[in-house]
């Protein structure tokens, strides 16, 4: 099966799930980290909703197949540590109703080796990127009286892990830029809701990427990392899909979900109930 074909056959798959509904028919989204993982799997869930999807990551090669058999999908390429791209993929995308900021990377390292680059730009990804995408793209919200807002935090937005401060603290903040964007909208009326969503670990490139460097600081075999690490904490051992995470966006994407609006919701496999 080719990749278009293949794109085609699980979009529509999506469509039939829901009922052949498309409640987000008239709707632009734009996700960032579209390329791979939990930005693809949203992406092409909000697409089966009926939204007019904006994919954005680092490489274009990457999103052509997936926007190339979609209707009404766009390929915007930008580098989400230079402010200077995160102004201009605001500009481009246009009018956005669902803001999806998705992307994201990891280091991991303990402190006293961590390298402040690596720092900066986990900072600038998953923070001041979403910061300038919000700012320029809530002004249209307002004005046409409808949008959503998701952050696509982590568990560790929430509590901590050993070896990640960049990582945890960008989330953490995220998660207080979502309740503040959250109150400031409120504050404006009509329908626009900021919330994030809150996974552990995830079957990503990403999560996957991890492994090699979890058994370096923790002095363990890469085989062991999975259940002895990652699903360490979780009641139930086991990682999450990414459409599973789409799922939970598509959900609060919805105009029922109002009033989740300064929520994180999280999706931990039981890890918080400890």
């Amino acid at each position: 099966m080719g990749v278009a074909s293949g794109l085609v056959e699980v979009v529509g798959d999506l469509t039939m799930r829901a009922g052949g509904e498309t409640p987000l028919s008239g709707k632009r989204a734009l996700v960032t980290g579209a390329a791979s993982g939990i930005g693809k799997a949203v992406a092409l869930h909000l697409s089966s909703l009926g939204a007019g999807v904006t994919f954005s990551d680092m490489d274009m090669s990457r999103l052509s197949p997936l926007t190339d058999v979609l209707d009404g999908a766009r390929a915007i390429a930008a580098d989400l540590s230079d402010p200077a791209q995160v102004e201009s993929l605001a500009r481009d995308a246009g009018a956005v109703d669902i803001l999806i900021n998705n992307a994201g990377l990891q280091h991991v390292n303990p402190i006293e080796s961590f390298d402040k680059k690596e720092w900066d730009l986990l900072l600038a990804v998953m923070l001041t990127a979403p910061f300038l995408l919000i700012r320029a793209l809530i002004p249209g919200m307002y004005e046409r009286g409808w949008g959503r807002i998701i952050n696509v935090a982590s568990v560790h937005g929430l509590v901590a892990s050993p070896y990640k401060s960049a990582y945890v603290s960008a989330k953490h903040g995220l998660l207080g830029l979502t309740k503040t964007v959250a109150l400031e909208a409120a504050a404006r009326g009509g329908n626009i809701s900021v919330s994030a969503v809150c996974p552990s670990y995830v079957r990503t490139p990403l999560v996957e990427k991890q492994i090699v460097d979890q058994a370096r600081v923790r002095g363990i075999a890469a085989s062991d990392v999975v259940e002895d690490v990652l699903l360490e904490r979780n009641a139930v051992k086991r990682l999450i899909e990414p459409e599973e995470v789409a799922r939970a966006v598509g959900f609060l994407c919805a105009d029922s979900a109002w009033s989740m609006t300064g929520a994180a919701m999280t999706l931990d496999a039981g890890w918080l109930a400890h």
